[in-house]
């Protein structure tokens, strides 16, 4: 699961370093304004905390010490900054790659909720509890989104 979230992270950074590097150069991008290259930033870094939590729990759980599990969740997220900085400065370049990046930071998330937190989530006599905040999250980005440009 870490590896999945940190492999995920790095396409993710990417996106982020698009928009902001169109909202800075758009005769090489394309025209994208400072709200919008926000607003993903923000999006994007609201949904980090609950990968760091599905990275760190099962660690703690494991009997790993909550500094170290915390430590190992927060890095799975690390190379997201990276990734974006790296696509700051080489945006002409990853800008038409980015669909497939894309392509495939959705496929690895998508494989690890199918594979590992639905039927997690359902052995757990709560289990509406993961479906209520699957809708508060879309909740919150449809604020973002519509709020941010």
């Amino acid at each position: 699961v870490a590896l999945a979230v940190a492999l995920h992270n790095l396409p993710e950074g990417m996106a982020v370093g698009v928009v902001y590097a169109g909202s800075m150069q758009p005769e090489q991008v394309g025209s994208v304004s400072f709200a919008s290259a926000f607003a993903l930033a923000i999006g994007i870094a609201l949904q980090n905390v609950p990968e760091g939590a599905i990275v760190a729990m099962p660690l703690r759980q494991a009997g790993m010490s909550r500094k170290k599990a915390f430590t190992l969740g927060m890095l799975s997220g690390a190379v997201e900054p990276l990734g974006a900085l790296l696509t700051i400065g080489l945006a002409a370049v990853f800008a038409p790659m980015m669909p497939v990046m894309l392509s495939f930071a959705a496929g690895a998330m998508l494989y690890v909720v199918v594979e590992e937190l639905i039927p997690a989530a359902h052995l757990s006599t709560h289990s509406d509890i993961g479906t209520m905040a699957l809708i508060a999250g879309f909740v919150i980005m449809m604020a973002l989104d519509t709020s941010l440009g």
